[in-house]
């Protein structure tokens, strides 16, 4: 009978401890992150690994704490050492940061593993990483790889991005340029900037050995993806844009938009975006310069590039 009895009193604590995590995952999700932690907190003081990582999420972001990464660690530290993938895969990111402890590669490539062989995708990528770069471990491109492909497969968009490079350069697998574009195109439509460049650059020279017919599909394809990953700030692809629009291939040409181009991708001394302000400056009457600075500056607000140029295109008509 008493077994009976503290079956029962053992079940309705369960019950009542993932009530009230559900109630904080509502509550967070409403945004009302006060009443998340007052659900949360208790029962991850009581053990409970999910409600860990749940804070520690909290005083990582500052969402209804003040922003605390050595608080956010402390937590989940508790949730990873119950195995919670997550957690180990967050500990092991504010190691390689050195947020809320000092930094140490080898300890996040501790905790990346762990969660790694649990299955969990992000820990697989950064992982990969980690061998790739030599981070805490030595370079190991085959074992970066290995980490690389279970976390693609996964559809981690990062880590099909870097399969691709790997393919691509021939790093830990045989170079297969064919399979390099295949991951590029998985990440680019997830939204990988730096894929999405390597795909408009693929489109651009198959053009150069396309027939009439499908050339000028290839080129305004080439537009599109360098579109895509200049709004996200990728100065390789502002600078392929403004060479798309300085020689109107895929694009009405318009070199008050390429000089904008050329002059927002300037910022990064890797690309040519300086020599070819000057370039589109020797073409240009003072009213298109005056244009072209105008938009620079429309362009470099945060997620505005592609609307800057449908509002310069507007007004000039």
């Amino acid at each position: 009978m008493k077994k009976i009895i503290l079956a029962a009193l053992l079940a309705s604590c369960i019950s009542l401890a993932h009530a009230g995590l559900d109630e904080g995952v509502a509550a967070y999700k409403a945004g009302n992150y006060e009443l998340a932690l007052k659900e949360y907190r208790p029962l991850a003081e009581q053990g409970d690994a999910r409600a860990q990582y749940n804070v520690g999420i909290m005083y990582e972001n500052g969402r209804g704490v003040p922003q605390d990464y050595a608080q956010a660690v402390g937590w989940y530290r508790k949730a990873a050492e119950q195995g919670i993938a997550q957690a180990q895969h967050n500990l092991g990111v504010m190691y390689q940061n050195g947020r809320g402890v000092p930094q140490d590669y080898a300890q996040a490539v501790g905790w990346y593993r762990k969660a790694a062989e649990q299955g969990y995708a992000p820990a697989q990528s950064d992982l990969g990483v980690m061998y790739d770069t030599g981070r805490g471990v030595p370079v190991d491109y085959n074992q970066a790889v290995n980490w690389y492909r279970k976390a693609a497969e996964q559809g981690n968009a990062n880590a099909q991005s870097n399969l691709g490079m790997m393919y691509e350069k021939g790093r830990g697998v045989r170079q297969n340029l064919e399979q390099a574009i295949s991951w590029y195109r998985k990440a680019a439509e997830q939204g990988i900037a730096y894929a999405q460049l390597r795909m408009g650059q693929e489109c651009l020279f198959k053009s150069f050995n396309s027939d009439s017919d499908t050339q000028q599909a290839d080129v305004v394809q080439a537009v599109s993806w360098f579109r895509k990953a200049a709004e996200q700030g990728n100065a390789s692809a502002q600078f392929s844009l403004g060479v798309m629009y300085h020689d109107g291939r895929g694009v009405p040409q318009n070199l008050s938009i390429a000089y904008a181009l050329f002059n927002l991708a300037s910022v990064d001394a890797t690309t040519k975006g300086a020599a070819n302000t000057e370039v589109a400056l020797s073409k240009m009457t003072p009213k298109q310069v005056e244009a072209g600075q105008v938009l620079s500056r429309e362009m470099a607000k945060p997620n505005n590039l592609s609307k800057a140029i449908e509002a310069y295109l507007k007004k000039s008509k």
